[in-house]
């Protein structure tokens, strides 16, 4: 009755539906709430009478009802945005906000988000260049006459890889004319619960309003606040456009972006060190993260323990050469005294880390909870204070940062919020690369959140090296390096619930068996897979060798001498 009562005042009508039980607890989940009665207004769930009440007293309730210029607008375009060509399709009205914040050395680019202008695109193509000049080497071997050490020319790699990147611009434009989405090259800031302000680079406003709204607006590398740094460093936003080869460069960082693109620099034949606080890939599977690290200190690139705590720029760089620049750290000393060192680099790549950009976008105007990390808090795609706000990607807490995550994120979230599809995202099991010269590619548990899930003597890890005939020639260091190993649920039948491989291309095969995990294959199954000879893959079908536990014996050994008998040792 006094839900009735709000939506009476108001002069809206109330349409009720009761359902049976079953129907109740699927609905619950797919809202990701606790109890009944429920109240959705324009589709979107509010919440039960509490939530109501707050809605009306704050005045967004009935801003909420009234007529808006459009049914969905999207902040900003990302891969995400293919669910907002969904919604076009479902016949709704529907604008694109699109605006990208120069980076700290001025860096700007195109429609289609992170991925496609500084991120995975760029990057997997410059990680192929570099690949590429081991293959002419490795050509040699195989007979082919080629003369001379391979050289890069770093100006006519960065045109093409820029070149293609262009025309992916090129096409979201025309996706989005032809799917009759209004594009609007402009800044979106909240100023009311329905109401954005989209500010164009010449800083003209417009006012815009719709009934739902899509965040989708990524993250942006973290600087320190460390003298020198925002002067002197560089991002992952700037390397791929520089129009200098960026020489000897300092890659600060221990992500996966800090070392691919490591991976890569020394690829092309430049001098790199990798300067790291602490352990590599966190949140990786540290067996395999330590196996990284290994062979690229192997193929000469160096690995620092320390953390800046200056920067200082020596020379400016020039149209076609980098610049100097000296970092300051300081060393520890195996007295434990503390010794101030500082070397010069041409290029300083800041890769420590990524933050959400939600700071500037009026989500405090509107109620919009957030973590501490500054991503939205979300009942699955939906902001949990904010029911008419949804998030997809990288901006939403718990979400995988991942953009093959993000695109089949807005995917679902449309076919849920336009058609009454109930199909929800799945965020686990989902297959994943790190582009280092030799990949990583990963699905599923790691050794360590497997032994802590199930409990170490639950788990077996069947493992094993193998060698890839094309390595066999040219004998690369690789050789001792490719590795594989499943991670099983012993009680399970030996359901394989993680699979981890270092290998050359090993994104495209990690690509084909994360399908196993998601129906939840089995060692056995695995072994019944009859493989492709010779191939790297075929290995996951006979890995024979499980890993031991460790089992801590005392073992002691008597000897005698002449004199008496004594202690040999204790192992």
């Amino acid at each position: 009755l006094q839900i009735d009562s709000i939506f009476s005042e108001l002069g809206e009508e109330l349409h009720k539906v009761e359902v049976n039980k079953a129907v109740a607890n699927f609905v619950l989940y797919v809202v990701d709430r606790d109890t009944f009665p429920l109240v959705f207004i324009k589709g979107d769930c509010v919440g039960g009478l509490c939530e109501l009440r707050l809605l009306e007293e704050n005045g967004v309730l009935r801003n909420w009802l009234s007529k808006h210029t459009y049914d969905l607008i999207v902040c900003d375009f990302h891969w995400s945005f293919l669910g907002g060509f969904m919604a076009a399709k479902y016949g709704k009205k529907v604008a694109c906000l699109d605006f990208v914040k120069p980076s700290t050395q001025g860096t700007t680019w195109g429609l289609g988000g992170t991925c496609v202008n500084v991120g995975c695109i760029p990057k997997k193509l410059m990680h192929r260049a570099s690949i590429l000049g081991e293959h002419i080497n490795d050509a040699k071997k195989f007979g082919w006459e080629i003369d001379g050490e391979p050289k890069l020319d770093w100006c006519k790699m960065r045109n093409a890889v820029q070149d293609h990147v262009a025309s992916l611009n090129w096409n979201y434009r025309v996706q989005l004319r032809e799917n009759s989405v209004t594009y609007i090259n402009a800044y979106g800031k909240f100023v009311d619960s329905h109401t954005l302000e989209a500010k164009n680079k010449k800083g003209k406003v417009e006012m815009l309003t719709a009934d739902r709204f899509l965040l989708a607006t990524g993250l942006r590398p973290r600087f320190p606040n460390v003298p020198g740094c925002l002067e002197c460093c560089i991002s992952s936003d700037d390397l791929f456009s520089l129009p200098y080869n960026p020489g000897k460069t300092l890659c600060v960082g221990a992500s996966y972006i800090s070392l691919e693109s490591a991976g890569f620099l020394k690829g092309i034949g430049n001098d790199v060190t990798v300067m790291v606080r602490s352990i590599i890939l966190r949140g990786f599977d540290r067996d395999m993260a330590e196996r990284i690290q290994k062979h690229m200190l192997e193929i000469g690139v160096k690995f620092i323990n320390a953390v800046p705590f200056k920067y200082e720029k020596i020379k400016e760089p020039s149209v076609d050469k980098p610049g100097l620049i000296r970092v300051y750290t300081i060393n520890t000393l195996e007295d434990g005294s503390k010794q101030e060192v500082s070397e010069d680099f041409n290029t300083v790549l800041m890769a420590i880390g990524r933050d959400a950009v939600t700071d500037d976008v009026g989500l405090d105007e509107i109620g919009v909870e957030r973590a501490p990390n500054k991503k939205i808090i979300g009942r699955h795609e939906q902001s949990k204070s904010c029911p008419y706000v949804y998030a997809v990607g990288d901006v939403l807490d718990g979400c995988l940062e991942l953009t093959p995550v993000a695109r089949t994120a807005g995917k679902v979230l449309m076919r849920r919020l336009y058609t009454g599809n109930c199909e929800m995202t799945e965020y686990d099991k989902v297959p994943t690369t790190v582009f280092t010269p030799l990949e990583y590619g990963s699905c599923g548990l790691s050794e360590e959140t497997a032994k802590q899930r199930y409990g170490a003597e639950n788990v077996n890890v069947y493992h094993g090296m193998f060698l890839p005939l094309e390595f066999t020639i040219p004998q690369r260091v690789e050789n001792r390096h490719c590795y594989l190993k499943l991670i099983c649920v012993k009680s399970q039948n030996d359901r394989v619930v993680g699979l981890h491989i270092l290998s050359p291309d090993a994104g495209e095969i990690t690509q084909g068996f994360a399908i196993a995990l998601k129906l939840d294959a089995t060692k056995a199954d695995f072994d019944r897979l009859i493989g492709i000879h010779p191939t790297v893959a075929e290995v996951c079908s006979h890995l024979l060798l499980r890993k031991k536990r460790l089992h801590f014996t005392v073992l002691v050994l008597f000897g005698w001498s002449d004199e008496s008998p004594g202690l040999f040792g204790i192992i």
